[in-house]
């Protein structure tokens, strides 16, 4: 039997994962002797599936552009932030992005909002859910070169299919009126079909203001803040304590 031509078969079908597994079979024949074809064909079958769930994960990952590579099993609970295990846990079910709903995270500089986002990112990229990150600033700065290009309608559709969108460092500047314009596409195109998750220093109380004209503010956050989660961080920053430590 020629096998070398069957695993190229497998490798023209775009079938790796199950040509890697069949090679693997092949050099230990004695591991597989006592199964039987139907046992061994389930491997095959596995390796394949485990082999194109790894390929799209790695795929979603480099999309998403996380700033950090963020793990939930290493956020620290230890720190005085407020943080409650239980409750991220329960966000980390990633629910709320099944529902379309949003999440909203404030705090102070260096309380760990990046980490958090990027965590929850990772997460969903795992999950089979596809996730775009996004400074506040770089958003609408690729936002601006997009209206000058023409390309801004493909890259409103674009954001329109993300499951779970991330806008980091959100409300650091009042928005000009372009930006506004803007920001109500992006939240009318998301509103009740995908998830929205955004960071801030500023406490959502001031987020009127920083939008600026109170029309579109209050059409902006009637999508945003409606059915959101609001996950506020205490204490102060983290990158300030790591310094005291170095010093120290």
């Amino acid at each position: 039997m020629n096998h070398q031509h069957t695993l190229q078969q497998l490798n023209t079908l775009r079938l790796s994962g199950m040509a890697e597994a069949l090679s693997q079979q092949l050099d230990q024949p004695t591991t597989y002797e006592e199964l039987g074809f139907f046992e061994r064909l389930s491997l095959l079958v596995n390796s394949e599936a485990t082999s194109r769930d790894n390929r799209k994960i790695t795929r979603l990952l480099r999309q998403a552009k996380l700033r950090l590579n963020a793990h939930p099993a290493d956020i620290d609970y230890r720190a005085r932030r407020g943080l409650n295990k239980d409750t991220l846990a329960q966000l980390l079910q990633l629910d709320w992005i099944g529902h379309h709903r949003n999440l909203l995270i404030e705090g102070a500089t260096g309380t760990g909002k990046t980490y958090l986002a990027c965590a929850f990112g990772k997460t969903a990229c795992e999950r089979g859910i596809s996730v775009r990150y996004f400074r506040s600033s770089r958003l609408f700065e690729a936002l601006t070169v997009a209206h000058g290009d023409g390309s801004f309608g493909k890259l409103l559709t674009q954001l329109a299919k993300t499951e779970l969108l991330i806008i980091d460092d959100w409300g650091l500047d009042v928005l000009i009126q372009q930006q506004r314009n803007d920001l109500l596409e992006i939240m009318e195109d998301r509103h009740g079909r995908g998830a929205t998750l955004i960071t801030s220093q500023l406490p959502v109380t001031h987020w009127h203001e920083a939008i600026g004209d109170p029309t579109l503010a209050d059409a902006i956050l009637d999508r945003l803040l409606h059915n959101a989660t609001k996950l506020q961080i205490k204490g102060e920053s983290m990158r300030k304590k790591q310094a005291s430590v170095d010093q120290a």
